[in-house]
Parts: C-alpha cells; structure tokens; sequence
C-alpha cells in the first residue's frame, strides 16, 4: 500500500486509528453466515485489499464498518467515521496521484477534499446495499477529480501567510502599519494553537483565453470555508479595506 507524507492528513487518520490517543484500537466484529469474525483495522484492510482477499469477508467488513459509523451519535468520539475514512484510504491512492500527475493540485487540500468526500459518502451510503465500498469510493473519487478540475481553473491571489503574519504580531492593531491599499483579514474566534487548523484559500477566476485580466476587485474573490453541511459553525471571517471601521 501507498504511504503518505508525515505531516499529511491521511498519515494523521493512519495515526489516529493505529496509535489512537488513550491506547484502545478499533474492531470490526463481522459476521460471515453464522459464524462472527472479529477483526483488527490491519485485517479488516487486508480483507479488503490484500492479496488473498476475500470478496465474501470484505462486503462483510464494509457492511459492518459503514453501518457501525451511521449509528455513531453526532457528538461522539467518532471513531466508526474514523475507521471508514482509513479503510477507504487504500482504493484512493492510484487516482490521488494519477490527478497530482497531471495537475499543480496541492496534496494537502486534494487529501483533506477526499476525507471530507468520504464522510459526505458515508451519510449517503446503504450498508445493506450491493457493493457498499465499491459505490462510496467510486464517490469520493468523482468528487476528488471534479475538486482537482475546479482547482486548476483557480489564480490564487491573497498572501494569506502574510495576513496570518500580520494578525498574530505583538503590536496593538491600533498600532500596526496600515498599506496605504489593501485588505485586513479578521477571524472570530481567534485562533487557538490547542486546536486542529486548515489553510484558507483566496482565489479568483482564471482568465478566459484570449481574456484581458481586469484589477483585482472585493467582488471578484472567491472565499471559501468548507464544512461538513451537518457540523456546528466554528466561526467567520471577515475581509474589510484596510483601516474601515469594524
């Protein structure tokens, strides 16, 4: 199987289901005819994309993993969700490189764009239903390709480094240099270092060909914070001129 870079989010899920914090791994008891198999996250994978698998264990695991997450309540610690984002991991790989091959996709956003497929997937998905991980991964992959295609067509226009820089400096923002022109950036909550983080991307349209690129207007940028449509709000942002009232 494929290993990911140490700081990507799919080397975080790797982490968090075979070392989880508190030291109590997940398990998949499935059931095949009449007898009940349980079975570790390693053999629960290998029954899915090992080289001996089986077809009859591996719709069983996938049957048993998805309807165990569905039946996790919304507030809880979520680590039936966890193990199917890991366990659909694997039948990602080959199209997650074959789209950083062929486009200037930032892995990060292109792996965190596929886990948040595969909880969309999963909230959609019939445990009891024909080919249960063959149609949540066939999904994931439709949106992953359709992410990298909307990417592409992306100019990124915002240092948003430079906003963060600037947001986090010791002087009072009474006192900060102001550009003369330009925007600020304001985040409510602030940041807290305790608690997981994404980049935010400030894009506008790529020209058309033939196109002329007219100057950088507030209308013409796109903001985007993606959720998942069921999750609380966790906060907004704000873009005003530089030095407007508040």
């Amino acid at each position: 199987m494929t290993s990911t870079g140490p700081e990507g989010v799919f080397a975080r899920i790797d982490r968090g289901v075979l070392r989880p914090h508190g030291g109590t791994r997940p398990s998949l008891t499935v059931y095949v005819g009449s007898r009940a198999v349980l079975l570790s996250p390693e053999e629960s994978r290998s029954a899915l994309y090992g080289p001996r698998r089986d077809g009859v264990l591996g719709a069983a695991v996938w049957r048993q993993a998805v309807a165990q997450a569905r039946r996790e309540p919304r507030d809880g610690a979520g680590a039936g969700r966890l193990l199917v984002v890991w366990l659909a991991l694997p039948g990602l790989y080959r199209n997650l490189h074959r789209i950083l091959r062929l486009w200037r996709v930032d892995r990060a956003d292109l792996e965190a764009e596929a886990v948040l497929a595969v909880l969309v997937a999963l909230d959609a998905a019939d445990p009891d239903g024909p080919d249960t991980g063959g149609r949540l991964i066939k999904e994931v992959v439709n949106r992953m390709w359709a992410y990298a295609k909307r990417v592409t067509r992306e100019v990124p226009v915002v240092d948003v480094g430079a906003f963060a820089e600037a947001r986090n400096a010791t002087a009072p923002p009474e006192e900060r240099p102001r550009p003369p022109e330009g925007w600020e950036l304001h985040i409510t909550p602030r940041p807290r270092r305790e608690c997981l983080y994404a980049t935010l991307r400030f894009a506008e349209p790529r020209p058309r060909q033939g196109g002329r690129r007219t100057g950088t207007r507030l209308p013409d940028l796109v903001f985007r914070a993606r959720r998942h449509e069921e999750a609380d709000l966790i906060g907004t942002l704000a873009l005003r001129p530089a030095g407007a009232r508040r």
